[in-house]
């Protein structure tokens, strides 16, 4: 395995069961292989979504808040256990990690952004694993604006790869991949090892939206790997809930669907 910068971003409908609360099992599973993948000498990032899917959970709502100071207090609590379990998964496994929450100005100003950028690189050569999501507790572009900065977690994902360099970003969805048609109403559809240009037949083929508690679709994450094969790094697309898939994707084994970076 070659030494590689990773960036694995990780949705709510691998984190979180469709009934609300955390999937132990995958996160587990999660922990365990991207702790390996570090320790076999690679430098591992996660952008993680979940925390209003773990909150809901958490604080037994029945379903994903509309309203958007409820949808932040959600986050809020939501985030104090997600990363009480990756904490205690990863710890497992000798990982540490720490955790980085992001709101626009992050990004935006220059300053930020710099500032940002030295605090991952000082994480990444302590040996920590960087945890990142959007602030939903204070930042309501992701929740209800039409005009985001982030949009999604994917969009960080790609957004986060590009700022730090990394090599690789692996989006870890509840899909196999990107299909020539939609796999859950047509059960000959075949999935798209490669694309090696996103154009407008592979964007009207991501249609469709995310989970009920999620934001996001495959057709946030070929927005997503767009911005990041434009800045020179490949992407992957696989299903999050098999272990395996992390260890092929960071060996470069074909998994997924590889969208090929921009040379």
């Amino acid at each position: 395995m070659s030494k590689k910068r990773i960036v694995f971003k990780v949705g709510t409908s691998t984190l979180c069961h469709a009934g609300k609360g955390l999937n132990f099992r995958n996160i587990e599973g999660l922990a365990r292989a991207l702790a390996d993948v570090k320790n076999a000498g690679n430098e591992v990032v996660l952008v993680s979504s979940g925390a209003i899917g773990a909150g809901v959970g958490r604080l037994n709502l029945p379903e994903r808040p509309r309203e958007l100071r409820l949808t932040q207090a959600v986050a809020a609590v939501g985030q104090c256990e997600l990363l009480h379990i990756f904490d205690k998964f990863f710890g497992e496994y000798g990982a540490t990690v720490g955790q980085i929450l992001l709101t626009k100005d992050d990004v935006e100003r220059p300053a930020g952004r710099q500032n940002l950028l030295g605090t991952f690189e000082t994480l990444l050569s302590l040996g920590v694993i960087p945890i990142v999501n959007e602030n939903d507790s204070v930042a309501f572009e992701e929740i209800e604006s039409e005009h985001h900065v982030f949009g999604d977690n994917d969009t960080l994902s790609a957004i986060v790869a590009t700022l730090i360099g990394a090599d690789m970003l692996v989006i870890l969805s509840d899909s196999d991949g990107l299909f020539d048609g939609d796999p859950r109403r047509d059960a000959s559809v075949k999935l798209i090892p490669i694309v090696e240009e996103i154009d407008a037949r592979i964007e009207a083929m991501a249609g469709g939206a995310g989970s009920a508690l999620g934001t996001g679709g495959m057709a946030t994450k070929v927005a997503a790997a767009r911005i990041a094969v434009a800045a020179g790094i490949d992407v992957i697309v696989t299903h999050g809930a098999d272990p395996r898939n992390i260890y092929a994707a960071a060996a470069g084994e074909k998994v997924g669907t590889l969208f090929r970076r921009r040379l």
